[in-house]
């Protein structure tokens, strides 16, 4: 199909009668009265559980989320480099999803998603600017369903969701929306029972090191038999790639391995679009970025901030094990994005391309996940909150466009999901990555960059993993572009969109 019989990108893509009801009615409920049905949900969740915790326990909550954290930076997924012991006992002791994946690779986007089980386009946080721009009062965050039912819940580090998180009512909150934070002498935010006090810095001491102390002190202090749900939100290894103090060794004379394609812009990136070549996301270009000068020290920067992670995380475990309760507490990690790490010389995430879309995701939970289990199945960044419902026995909300991933520690299921859409709103941004959308299946992507001159990117993923063989307007693969395109516009019609808020209005 050439790129003429293509219809120019609209939200309002023609669907059938059907999918148009579904859409409107999903819609309506997403913008009217999503606040009323999810105070009825909880409040009614919250009296079932009331009576039921007599017989039945429910797990704490542990939430792991990495910052920016590839699938394969795990010494467990085969990394020759970082080595992560605690993040590795997640998986081990539980189960891991090898096909983990977000739905917009950028920080605050992702982070809302994980919060609401909704697309960026259902909860309107479309990008990381616009400071004043809400993530609306009216969508409830999973925590507030949890709470609802019973729960004391905490987050702690980097939450980056801007107004409308540290709004919410929190029994206790330690955090700061930064992308990077200061390093050194870090800012955060600390409250308690829904009151959160004025930003504050703290001196010589290492952010997520910080966060992690003050989430134990919390739990320690306690005097609730609530069951808790804590988030523990990391900052590294985000640029800068500050070290703690304890690493500033590690990795001297470490070999960082050069990616096949990181020489690519050397030949004119074959292949891609235009707008991939001019996108300023590559390493070494902008005085802007000096901390990715290099691949060598932007990448032992990043493992390194992945150890003090890993570190922090045994501190976790520890305390768990300590007090007796670490088996009766569901454990999920993950990440809000990927990172590319020299692939086509790229770093920064955004790109649809899978080192930026690719994720971990591990629960380990030993009363409900059979130790050792391994899933193929494709998962994404909507199932977090559904997962994290289902754990504690809270029904999900019909809006959560994502869905549990416990059905599959009990058995494999290929009809999980066949394939999903991807979409990356924010510009201008600091990169120069134009916005684009896209559809992943088991076997083909398929990536539409939306401004025009409109660009494409298609791949077979079976035979070229690396995304290196463009066949976007190939002949022989006309059929197949054309059922990605038709099945992309099918999938972004079923997500319901929420009406734009300038920032104007928001701030007033």
């Amino acid at each position: 199909m050439s790129h003429e019989m293509k219809p120019a990108y609209s939200a309002s893509s023609a669907v059938s009668a059907e999918d148009a009801g579904r859409e409107a009615t999903r819609r309506e409920f997403l913008q009217g009265s999503m606040a009323i049905a999810g105070s009825l949900l909880a409040s009614s969740a919250g009296a079932r559980f009331a009576s039921a915790q007599a017989t039945t326990k429910q797990p704490n909550l542990v939430f792991f989320l990495g910052e920016g954290q590839r699938f394969d930076a795990l010494s467990s997924a085969g990394s020759p480099i970082v080595h992560t012991p605690n993040h590795d006992r997640i998986g081990r002791e539980g189960i891991v999803f090898r096909n983990a994946f977000c739905t917009n690779a950028l920080c605050a986007p992702a982070r809302a998603t994980l919060l609401t089980g909704l697309y960026s386009r259902s909860t309107g946080a479309l990008s990381n600017e616009h400071l004043n721009l809400p993530l609306p009062a009216d969508i409830p965050l999973f925590t507030d369903l949890l709470r609802e039912a019973g729960y004391e819940i905490a987050i702690v580090g980097k939450v980056h969701t801007h107004n409308g998180v540290e709004e919410r009512d929190w029994d206790y909150y330690f955090g700061h929306n930064n992308p990077g934070n200061n390093y050194a002498n870090p800012f955060f935010k600390e409250g308690r029972n829904g009151k959160v006090g004025p930003e504050r810095q703290y001196e010589n001491v290492y952010p997520d090191d910080l966060s992690v102390d003050r989430a134990l002190d919390w739990l320690r202090t306690r005097e609730s038999d609530k069951p808790f749900c804590l988030l523990i939100w990391f900052v590294a290894p985000h640029e800068p790639f500050f070290r703690a103090r304890r690493h500033f060794d590690l990795y001297r004379g470490t070999l960082i391995p050069k990616p096949a394609t990181f020489d690519d812009d050397l030949k004119g990136y074959p292949g891609k679009p235009k707008c991939f070549a001019a996108a300023k996301n590559k390493i070494g270009t902008s005085p802007e970025h000096e901390s990715a000068g290099s691949l060598e020290g932007m990448a032992k920067d990043y493992y390194a901030g992945l150890v003090a992670v890993d570190e922090n995380i045994g501190k976790v475990f520890q305390y768990l094990e300590k007090k007796n309760i670490l088996d009766d507490t569901a454990i999920l990690h993950s990440s809000d994005h990927g990172f590319f790490l020299g692939e086509w010389r790229l770093f920064d995430k955004r790109l649809m391309h899978e080192p930026s879309i690719r994720v971990p995701m591990m629960i380990r939970y030993p009363k409900r996940v059979p130790a050792g289990t391994v899933r193929e199945e494709q998962v994404l960044d909507l199932d977090v909150a559904p997962t994290l419902l289902d754990l504690a026995g809270v029904p999900i909300p019909r809006h959560m466009e994502g869905k549990s991933m416990l059905q599959l520690t009990q058995a494999a299921d290929p009809e999980f999901r066949k394939e999903w859409y991807y979409e990356y709103f924010e510009w201008p941004n600091p990169e120069g990555v134009r916005p684009h959308r896209g559809i992943r299946t088991e076997q083909h992507k398929l990536i539409h960059y939306v401004m025009e001159p409109q660009e494409f990117e298609m791949y077979d993923l079976a035979a070229d993993p690396g995304e290196i063989n463009n066949l976007y307007g190939n002949p022989r693969c006309a059929d197949v572009q054309k059922k990605l395109w038709d099945r992309m516009q099918e999938l972004q019609a079923q997500v319901p969109e929420r009406p734009k808020i300038q920032p104007k209005e928001a701030a007033s």
